[in-house]
């Protein structure tokens, strides 16, 4: 068995691995983002109807979620990931052919599919958690998530380029991007399926300990508190994110931006969706995943009233309020998947995270549709302002969370949100119901 704080010799090439996806995969998810919403608009002639891609997509996500969970859980996270990019990459292409032909009905269905990359994106976030050790597990999730950025932000702002390439095939504009999308994605599924080896988690249920834990595949899953507190957060800090995110696009549009400029704030937004990721890691080790979960409710607050607030006419201003944006949603992101990763037994921990993210699409689908309806009979500033009240449930969330009686000592979950499970990177404690912070391998 391992020290408490050594490190698995596999944990390093797991991260490199996930690194390297992540940045085509990141490309792949930004690309499509950034101009899924005016794609629709183009199509259909409504911006009433224009958030209904956001919409289709976190439903493909949903269910893609529940796929990749129970396959990485039945076979590990090479197949589950790969399989994910693959149907992603085919979404992508999907769209390219709904464009070409003006079929919304293929649009719409190949959106669908294409929500199987996003469900992969934010899966990827899981397995670098598999091996890493309690204290240093938000870190090892942020990396992964930090690998992001760099297609993230090339990606949209490959998207005047892309749509020039588009024109020069003879297809419609706006599908260029989608056209970077798939093939990120493809090449994302191939780094997984050659590199990802060993498996983390069958390495991880390999050294479990005792046996009996690695072979309960199908045991129920135990909704304790940090896992529902970590869904409640994840699910509040996607819906506010989605729903303001995917109208800014048209809202900049009417008041006379291009194509570039609003690639360029996106690209901004998903910058800090993604950049802090590594800040936000080391934050969350340091102080625990509920104080960090405040922290983001009180970013997206900011961000609403900023984007509520910003002139139409200015680029940077809304660039800034959507920074925050991605800011909010990566603190409430990486808190939320440390609560999650620090309370999941390797048993079930796959199809446990797989469950979570369906309730984290379906959060997305329901902003990015419901928030195409608001601005048509209101208007953008008054969608921020709202995303701004619905953010600020974060907190009673938490509060009622930490309240619930199997959690015996608040103060311990609010520092480390941790339960006392099978960890088999970890060494085995003894458990004093007296006293959390001795069974806690986290707490320093």
């Amino acid at each position: 068995m391992m020290t408490l704080m050594s490190e698995h010799p596999a944990q390093r090439r797991t991260l490199a691995v996930l690194v390297v996806a992540q940045i085509f995969s990141g490309a792949g998810l930004a690309a499509g983002i950034t101009v899924g919403a005016l794609l629709a608009q183009d199509m259909l002639g409504s911006t009433g109807l224009a958030g209904l891609p956001a919409a289709m997509f976190t439903i493909g996500s949903a269910a893609a979620a529940v796929g990749v969970g129970r396959i990485s859980q039945r076979t590990g996270r090479r197949a589950g990931l790969t399989l994910g990019y693959l149907i992603g990459g085919l979404g992508s292409f999907g769209v390219v052919a709904a464009a070409v032909a003006g079929s919304p009905a293929l649009l719409f269905v190949s959106f669908v599919v294409y929500g199987a990359g996003t469900a992969t994106s934010l899966q990827a976030r899981y397995v670098g958690a598999d091996l890493a050790q309690p204290p240093h597990r938000a870190r090892a999730i942020s990396t992964v998530l930090v690998a992001t950025t760099v297609g993230a932000v090339v990606g949209p702002n490959l998207t005047m380029q892309m749509s020039n390439v588009a024109v020069s095939w003879g297809i419609p504009a706006l599908s260029g991007p989608f056209v970077l999308s798939g093939m990120a994605y493809v090449v994302a599924a191939s780094v997984l399926w050659v590199m990802l080896r060993p498996d983390p988690l069958v390495l991880a249920r390999e050294i479990a300990e005792p046996p009996s834990e690695v072979v309960g595949t199908h045991a129920p899953t135990r909704w304790s508190a940090p896992i529902v507190a970590g869904t409640m957060v994840m699910v509040v800090t996607q819906l506010v994110m989605a729903a303001v995110m995917t109208m800014t696009p048209i809202h900049m549009q009417q008041h006379g931006h291009g194509v570039g400029a609003a690639g360029f704030v996106i690209a901004v937004h998903v910058a800090g969706m993604y950049l802090p990721s590594l800040l936000s890691g080391m934050l969350v080790d340091r102080f625990g995943p509920g104080l960090i979960a405040v922290a983001a409710a009180g970013t997206l607050v900011a961000a609403g009233v900023g984007a509520a607030l910003a002139p139409p006419s200015s680029m940077p201003a809304l660039a800034v309020a959507l920074g925050l944006l991605g800011v909010g949603w990566n603190l409430g992101l990486v808190a939320g998947t440390t609560m999650i990763a620090n309370a999941t037994p390797v048993a079930t921990r796959a199809r446990t995270q797989g469950t979570v993210d369906v309730g984290i699409a379906i959060a997305g689908a329901g902003g990015g549709l419901g928030s195409g309806v608001i601005v048509a009979f209101a208007d953008y500033p008054g969608l921020a302002l709202l995303g701004s009240g619905i953010a600020l449930l974060i907190v009673p969330a938490l509060a009622w969370a930490t309240r619930r009686p199997r959690v015996r000592d608040h103060s311990s979950f609010v520092r480390s949100s941790v339960e006392v499970v099978s960890d088999p990177v970890s060494t085995t404690l003894p458990v004093d119901h007296g006293s959390s912070r001795q069974a806690d391998p986290t707490v320093g």
